[in-house]
């Protein structure tokens, strides 16, 4: 989810390297573009030997998670946003991962209004700014792209950043172990269109 209130405008979305193909409608025109910044940029982020460590050591932390506590977990993130004392989302946002994402952001010149890494359960891994959720598991973000395989990006529909006034996607790609090639989490990035 994106960490300002949207409102959805356009309803188009891509698969690539996976099971199907959307069509660009002319509502969709930022399909194209933001692929193949995903394909240029976002594929180098997700490459960084920093995220491949950092996602599979919180796959191998949450290889036991139920379902049951995964909810706790994502009650809890929801709650702590509001909450003046964070610790889950302190840990999250204070790791070495979030503060690197927290640089590509910048790093992107107004390009990139948000960005965070899930694990093999679609559970937040870091981020550059605070989602309103800890779980993307059952979200077309985390479905669309881990799901799907190695090579899958996933086009979100374009909607209004209400804090912003600028128009935003968001880009999600798997990310894969170099070495054997399976798919161990994903990355979604918010892109504003306008800077497409």
């Amino acid at each position: 989810m994106l960490t300002a209130k949207t409102v959805k405008l356009a309803a188009t979305a891509v698969i690539l390297g996976g099971v199907s193909f959307g069509t660009a409608q002319a509502s969709g025109e930022h399909v194209g573009p933001a692929t193949e910044f995903a394909k240029s940029t976002v594929s180098q982020w997700v490459a960084s030997p920093q995220v491949i460590a950092a996602v599979k050591a919180q796959n191998a932390r949450h290889a036991n998670l139920r379902q049951a506590d995964i909810d706790t977990m994502d009650k809890q993130w929801r709650n702590e946003v509001d909450d003046a004392s964070k610790p889950l989302i302190d840990e999250v946002l204070k790791n070495a991962v979030s503060r690197y994402l927290a640089e590509m952001k910048e790093a992107a010149g107004g390009m990139v209004t948000e960005v965070f890494v899930m694990d093999n359960r679609g559970l937040n891994v870091g981020q550059s700014d605070v989602t309103s959720d800890y779980w993307q598991g059952d979200e077309a973000k985390w479905k669309k792209t881990y799901s799907v395989g190695p090579e899958a990006i996933f086009v979100d529909d374009v909607e209004m950043d209400e804090s912003t006034q600028s128009l935003q996607t968001q880009v999600s790609m798997s990310i894969r172990d170099p070495e054997t090639n399976a798919v161990i989490g994903a990355i979604t990035v918010g892109v504003n269109v306008e800077a497409l």
